[in-house]
């Protein structure tokens, strides 16, 4: 399993409107092949900061899809960012 985790950071004032036009990239991601999970969410503590979260079936899964990443627009909101990729080789369900 892949898990791809981090925050991107915009300006306060634009959050709000860049995860309304992130929306459709998460229902994409959610639909594609290999998807288990995909979230993008605003921070409570931070206005600046949105969490990013995916959890995907394989490395080629989230490679495939990772084509469909920000509009140019988007990025230029973008002021910064700390995502990694991390393959886990083991899970506990806690529920």
């Amino acid at each position: 399993m892949i898990i791809v985790a981090g925050w991107l950071r915009v300006p306060a004032e634009t959050r709000t409107a860049y995860l309304s036009t992130a929306r459709l990239v998460v229902e994409l991601a959610r639909a594609a092949p290999g998807c288990i999970d995909f979230a993008l969410s605003p921070d409570s503590v931070d206005n600046e900061r949105i969490n990013v979260f995916e959890q995907w079936e394989t490395v080629e899964a989230v490679e495939q899809f990772r084509g469909a990443g920000p509009t140019d627009e988007q990025q230029a909101d973008i002021i910064g960012a700390h995502v990694e990729q991390h393959e886990v080789s083991n899970t506990k369900s806690l529920t």
